[in-house]
């Protein structure tokens, strides 16, 4: 599986297929049993997390995982925590507010007694403050309405567009193959197909499967 610079990849596949545990084994929350995976020609298979965040992968982990009994200005906070260059901080702090103007709205508030949705954005949020070049979404839209997981899709482009390269894992697959360029679809722990995302829309086992068609 390969992600280029700035691209946004997608990653399909059922319940228990090993999405997550790729996720995972990237940002160094497991430790994989042989393979090898490559960061801007440089090997970090089996790293600590921090070293991986420091070197500038995010991960946004599957139920959010913002830290409840912080505020929202504390959670996001944590993920700059890594940084050396702290005389940029606030300012990006205040990019996170303009594109989450919620978050900024709601600074105080302890995270826990947000709604799902804004959890999300918070989680999304802590990340971006680590300013980094690969971010790692974990099932963004689970248990969103309709009207958030649009918006969610929305500020995943928009982060992109800002020259971030993102993987995508989603059940959403209608709304994972439309925010992304190139897809893969995993079956118990291994890639099965792959290709451009408007192929993989019109391909037959991905219809029934994934889309319901």
């Amino acid at each position: 599986m390969e992600v280029a610079q700035g691209e946004v990849v997608t990653l399909i596949g059922a319940n228990g297929a090993g999405k997550t545990t790729l996720m995972r084994t990237v940002s160094g929350l497991k430790k994989p049993a042989k393979g090898i995976i490559g960061f801007q020609d440089e090997r970090i298979e089996g790293r600590r997390p921090e070293a991986i965040v420091a070197r500038g992968i995010a991960h946004v982990p599957e139920g959010r995982r913002v830290f409840p009994f912080l505020s929202v200005l504390d959670n996001l906070m944590l993920g700059a925590y890594a940084r050396k260059d702290r005389e940029t901080i606030t300012g990006d702090l205040n990019l996170v507010f303009e594109r989450f103007p919620r978050l900024k709205e709601r600074s105080r508030q302890i995270g826990g007694t947000l709604s799902g949705g804004e959890q999300q954005m918070l989680a999304i949020g802590r990340a971006l403050m680590s300013k980094p070049t690969l971010l790692l979404l974990d099932e963004p839209s689970l248990g969103l309405a309709p009207l958030i997981v649009a918006a969610v899709s929305k500020i995943i482009k928009e982060i992109n567009a800002n020259g971030v390269a993102i993987v995508l894992v989603e059940q959403n697959a209608k709304m994972a193959l439309k925010v992304a360029k190139r897809g893969y679809v995993m079956t118990t722990g291994e890639i099965v197909l792959n290709g451009d995302t408007n192929d993989l829309v019109k391909n037959e086992e991905v219809r029934k499967a994934y889309l319901g068609l």
